[in-house]
């Protein structure tokens, strides 16, 4: 592995001690991108390309040894056992697909290796295999590391203010409004996304990640959005041609319910980066880059950071350097802390509990009261 490869950054006493809600400062930072890039030991932003290309072999590797399992084995099994054998490999399979996605996320912002072409190849052959469109995605989220927490500009879970809040929010703000809200974000969140920009920037017209024409994109970019789409056909059309010899109900059980995973992952763990009660989100009035990226959160998955290839408990880092690859990020995420102080921002509750707090509490923003009314910060509340 590359120099942080081994590395672990484990929740330090004074993280476990600190308030994970305690609002992370407002002012502009006492340091610059400049200062924190001096940190950070050079070696971190190497990229090489057969460490990179490691992590494809390890995770394909690890996805075809259960695709074999499951297609040779499990029909072998008593139904009782069978059945939890398919439950167990979905989830596993779906966290492999998830790591898959993240290689190819490195891929666009060209932190896989030093040449582009190898970048966009790689990521557009993967994420084509598991139906993300993979230059149209790209190109969104490079908008969104540009105007990360920028309530005007960002492209990716854009927060509404109080006043667009539907009026039938406060009868579904209840524990089975919200148990149907996150089944729904957890299935369908990550199709919504990609056709109808569900979550996304409002362009005030249809946009979708599939659209060359649409208010997403330049014109510079439209014929890589076309590609992108003909990947994502290519292996529908890959997918149709095996249903009809092995059977839809093969194809769901092997590919489509560990897809339904990882696109449940991916909610999941984007969601939970951007969304906390402690960051806050400017206007245009007061949001800058470096304080937008600094409004991110790390989050600690256990055994699934690994998994996940570091994308969840090193963001603030990949928010800031986003050509770093994942296995530096560890390292880089502990050189930076004692600079960025208070304005670093780590949260170790469980996931699943979270998942739950965020979805309840973070339901719109707004400016505090009492506040300059010039002021553009805004605050996550979820008072109806």
């Amino acid at each position: 592995m590359g120099g942080g490869g081994n590395m672990s950054t484990p929740t330090t006493t004074t993280e476990a001690k600190k308030n994970p809600l305690k609002r992370i400062p407002i002012s502009k930072p006492p340091f610059t991108i400049g200062d924190v890039k001096k940190v950070i030991p050079p070696h971190c932003f190497q990229r090489s390309l057969i460490h990179s290309f490691y992590y494809v072999a390890h995770d394909l590797s690890l996805a075809s040894a259960f695709y074999y399992i499951a297609s040779t084995y499990f029909h072998l099994l008593p139904s009782p056992y069978r059945y939890l054998a398919w439950v167990t490999y979905w989830i596993v399979q779906g966290c492999i697909f998830s790591g898959i996605w993240m290689i190819c996320h490195e891929c666009g912002h060209h932190a896989f290796s030093d040449y582009t072409w190898i970048d966009d190849t790689v990521g557009f052959i993967l994420h084509s295999a598991i139906l993300m469109p993979y230059f149209s995605f790209k190109y969104s989220h490079r908008r969104h590391h540009a105007n990360t927490n920028s309530i005007d500009h960002d492209e990716i879970y854009v927060p509404r203010i109080k006043s667009e809040i539907p009026w039938f929010n406060k009868y579904s703000n209840n524990p089975l409004g919200r148990i149907l809200q996150l089944v729904t974000m957890l299935t369908l969140g990550m199709p919504l996304y990609l056709i109808f920009n569900t979550t996304g920037k409002n362009y005030g017209r249809f946009a979708s990640h599939f659209d060359p024409y649409g208010p997403i994109y330049n014109d510079r970019e439209r014929l890589w959005i076309y590609i992108s789409d003909a990947g994502v056909i290519a292996t529908t059309y890959v997918l149709y041609r095996i249903a009809l010899a092995q059977g839809l109900a093969w194809v769901v059980c092997i590919y489509g319910m560990p897809l339904l995973v990882m696109n449940g992952s991916i909610i999941l763990v984007t969601l939970l980066s951007h969304t906390h009660p402690s960051v806050p989100f400017y206007d245009s009035s007061e949001w800058d880059w470096l304080r937008g990226a600094l409004a991110t959160v790390d989050r600690d998955y256990g055994v699934l950071n690994k998994v996940f290839h570091n994308f969840v408990n090193t963001h603030v880092v990949h928010h800031l350097f986003s050509t770093i690859p994942h296995y530096h990020a560890e390292e880089a995420t502990k050189a930076i802390k004692p600079l960025l102080g208070e304005y670093y921002q780590f949260d170790g509750t469980p996931f699943y509990k979270a998942f739950w707090r965020e979805t309840r509490d973070c339901l719109y923003v707004e400016k505090d009261e009492g506040s300059d009314h010039n002021n553009g910060v805004f605050w996550y509340k979820n008072k109806l």
